[in-house]
């Protein structure tokens, strides 16, 4: 009698998500790959070099209170192929130490794909102030699905924990 009753409550406690985080889902399957569990900070970038006109390029993200990813920063050290040449409507364009930033940006996503790179991209996330190059735990050329979430503790044994990396 007490046994199904102990099984149905592990099953509970493995299989109910309770714990806010970044997850870096394999395509659109849902299966987990990686993660960073949010605890105060809820800031997380992603890093990477342009494939064009090689320099850096960095996307600052944060989450909103219903779970999608809000895009409130953009930096990057070239104008070229593919660079935006200004801001939009309610956003400010800052050029700084050579390089140049679009602030205030609002752009609100329920999640976004990326293909990581094989060549030259070297695409890193960095959360707390320390990069964590996605090739220690992503194979490069893999098609992903960033999205924010609350995972159980299976999604957790299943993923790579990224700050333990």
């Amino acid at each position: 009698m007490l046994l199904p009753l102990l099984i149905a409550a592990i099953a509970i406690i493995i299989f109910i998500p309770y714990k806010k985080a970044l997850v870096i889902q394999y395509q659109n399957t849902g299966k987990v790959l990686a993660y960073i569990p949010f605890t105060e900070e809820e800031i997380f970038k992603i890093k990477y070099t342009h494939s064009i006109h090689l320099s850096d390029v960095v996307e600052s993200y944060k989450p909103t209170k219903d779970l999608k990813i809000r895009q409130y920063e953009l930096m990057y050290e070239d104008f070229a192929i593919g660079m935006p040449d200004n801001a939009s409507a309610g956003e400010v364009f800052e050029q700084k130490d050579g390089k140049y930033y679009i602030r205030n940006m609002n752009r609100v996503f329920p999640h976004f794909d990326m293909r990581t790179g094989k060549v030259r991209a070297n695409h890193r996330i960095i959360y707390n102030g320390t990069e964590y190059p996605m090739a220690g735990f992503i194979e490069p050329g893999t098609w992903v699905r960033f999205t924010i979430d609350k995972i159980n503790i299976y999604q957790q044994l299943e993923g790579v924990n990224i700050l333990e990396q």
